[in-house]
Order: structure tokens, then C-alpha cells, then sequence
């Protein structure tokens, strides 16, 4: 595919607070569950079972165990985010489709927001229990597959966007840096979003007098933040990509033109992400690091989802063939992880 052309903007990144760097070695033994296509990029635990999205379109289910694994539905698209929509349907998003709802039994798709001129790169999402929908649009600009695009202009047209069960759909926060995750606070009084470009997490109270004014949850963050959810433990999670790139940081304070020919380097010269696994886990009110774990494995990196569930943390990945999973350290996990995601 033609690359696109970038309008870069000049851009100053954040420092990462010394409080704020990675622990080093931290990570728990991973398990590996295979699965049967390209980049599981999020994973969903609902009674028991994983259920994530790969690149060819299809949405897949996985046993506990991960012996079995049973197609769902092939979306025609590619699936991303994945969440568990009131009436037990799956919330898919779909980068090529848009804002689907699956029939985990028939297979059937419905679309809730389509893709198009309002919708461009739906990305991840996070449901209410009255089944209003917090999605990301991560761009107006470039497809999902010119990302690093987004990341090089840096003009910031993300946004987060609300669908009422109504259907009625409006912006909640817009000029966002390549908008990811979402997750709603516990008791729904907050949703927060991921801005993988700027290296930050928003906050947006849904409640009270600060109702619908944006704070900064996190900001400095020591890499790029991924999808997001809250765990079963009341944390917010965050799949942090890669680190921070000390490269991509120099160029951004450049004179455009050197990023438009950064952009135009051949692929093979151009900067790739670091290999680690790493998440961590923050107080969804104050920020606060509560866990942090990152490494390097052989077979895993670029973890790109999180999922805590009763004592578990999952993980997917937009450049592996399978899920990982490791147990809290110090916990054991209660019964078969059966507390929805």
C-alpha cells in the first residue's frame, strides 16, 4: 500500500518523572496460549473463557485452558478492542468496520457506528452498564496501518466518543495524540483514556461538580500506552507498547521537513519498537503506581492488551500468535477466572 504523506506539527514530549521509570526484571513467568491468527491485540475474560480478535477478522474463544479454541465470527474487518456488552453480546472494535456489537452464539454482526468520514480508526472501547459505549477514534488522519504516521504529524486528532443506548454518539474529548485505551472507573463516576502520542492518561469525571472537565491522570509515562481496563482488583491497567523511543522524542522537537524524511526512510531503516512485555497497574483517582511489570521473553513483546481477572493478568499482543497470562505475585488465582472482564 502507498505510504501516505505527513503535515508534521513541532512537538515538545514530557519527561518522565525518575519516580515514574520501569522496574527492572520484575516480570512473572508468562504462560503462552496459541491461537490460530496474527496479532490478538486485546483479550476479554468473561465466565471462564478468553476472547480476543486477530488480524484476518475473526473473533476467537478460548477455553481456560487455552486446549480449545472455536471461531465466533469472522468480522470482515479488524477486530481490536473487544468488551462485554450488557445483554452478553461481545463490543467489537473494528478498525476497517467500525463499532460492532457479535452474537457470541450465532455469529451475527450488528453495526452501532459505522466506519467513515466520522469514525476512522475505532480502537478500543469500555461499555456502561445502561450500555452507553466510551470508544476511540485514533485518528482522522491515517488507517491503522500508517500508525507511526499519527505518531510522527502529531497534530492530535484522536477522540473519545460517547454512544448513548439511543444511538446518538458525541465527543466527549477531541484533539487526543493517537487515542487507545479506555476504561470507566468502578462505580462509572470516570472514564479515563489512553493517548499513546503524548505518553499520557485523561481522566474525565462523568459525575459531580467537575463533571465532563478533562485532568491529567498520568502524564511522563516511560512508554507507550496501549489499550487500558480496570481490573477485577479496582486498578486501572495499562499495556505500555514498547518504551519510550529516545529517537522518535529527538525528531519530535525537529523542523518538520527532517520528520517528513524520517517518514520516507525504506522500512527496514526506519525505528521499531523495543521488545519487552510490560504492564502496569496505577489508582485510577490519584495515578499512583501500584504495579509494574516489565522484562523480555523470547516469544512475547509488544503487548498491546491487559486484562486483571481474579488474580490473573492477561495479555495481547498486535505482533504475536498468541495470549499470555501470569498470576499476581503472592496471589493465587480463585477458582477458573471466572469473574467477567
Amino acid at each position: 500500500m502507498r505510504r501516505p504523506s505527513i503535515d508534521p506539527v513541532t512537538w515538545r514530549p514530557p519527561r518522565t518523572p525518575r519516580s515514574a521509570r520501569p522496574a527492572r526484571n520484575s516480570l512473572p513467568d508468562l504462560e503462552v496460549l496459541h491461537v490460530n491468527g496474527l496479532g490478538p491485540e486485546d483479550v476479554l475474560v468473561d465466565k471462564g473463557h478468553l476472547f480476543t480478535g486477530v488480524e484476518d477478522g475473526r473473533v476467537l474463544r478460548l477455553t481456560p485452558d487455552g486446549r480449545r479454541l472455536d471461531i465466533i465470527a469472522d468480522t470482515g474487518g479488524r477486530p481490536l478492542g473487544i468488551e462485554r456488552y450488557p445483554d452478553g453480546r461481545l463490543l467489537v472494535c473494528d478498525a476497517a468496520r467500525g463499532l460492532l456489537l457479535v452474537d457470541r452464539v450465532s455469529g451475527g454482526i450488528e453495526v452501532l457506528v459505522e466506519r467513515g468520514p466520522g469514525l476512522r480508526v475505532c480502537n478500543n472501547a469500555a461499555v456502561a452498564a445502561d450500555g452507553t459505549v466510551y470508544f476511540t477514534d485514533s485518528t482522522s488522519r491515517f488507517d491503522l496501518e500508517h500508525w507511526q504516521a499519527d505518531l510522527l504529524e502529531h497534530r492530535g486528532t484522536g477522540r473519545l466518543l460517547r454512544r448513548d443506548p439511543d444511538g446518538t454518539v458525541d465527543t466527549v474529548l477531541d484533539g487526543l495524540h493517537f487515542a487507545n485505551g479506555v476504561a470507566l472507573a468502578p462505580d462509572e463516576s470516570a472514564v479515563v483514556v489512553a493517548q499513546t502520542g503524548a505518553y499520557r492518561l485523561d481522566r474525565v469525571p462523568l459525575t459531580g461538580e467537575r463533571q465532563g472537565v478533562a485532568e491529567v491522570l498520568v502524564d511522563g509515562l516511560p512508554g507507550f500506552p496501549d489499550n487500558i481496563s480496570t481490573g477485577s482488583d479496582g486498578l486501572l491497567w495499562i499495556a505500555v507498547a514498547s518504551p519510550r523511543l529516545a529517537v522518535l522524542d529527538l525528531v519530535s522537537r525537529l523542523h518538520p521537513v527532517l520528520r517528513k524524511a524520517a517518514w520516507a526512510l525504506p522500512e527496514p531503516l526506519r525505528v521499531k519498537e523495543k521488545r519487552v512485555v510490560w504492564v502496569r497497574a496505577v489508582d485510577g483517582v490519584t495515578g499512583r503506581t501500584v504495579h509494574d511489570f516489565h522484562g523480555t521473553r523470547p516469544d512475547y513483546h509488544m503487548v498491546t492488551g491487559v486484562r486483571e481477572s481474579s488474580g490473573r493478568v492477561y495479555l495481547g499482543s498486535l505482533q504475536q500468535r498468541s495470549i499470555a497470562r501470569f498470576t499476581l505475585p503472592g496471589r493465587a488465582p480463585v477458582g477458573s477466572d471466572r469473574t467477567a472482564g
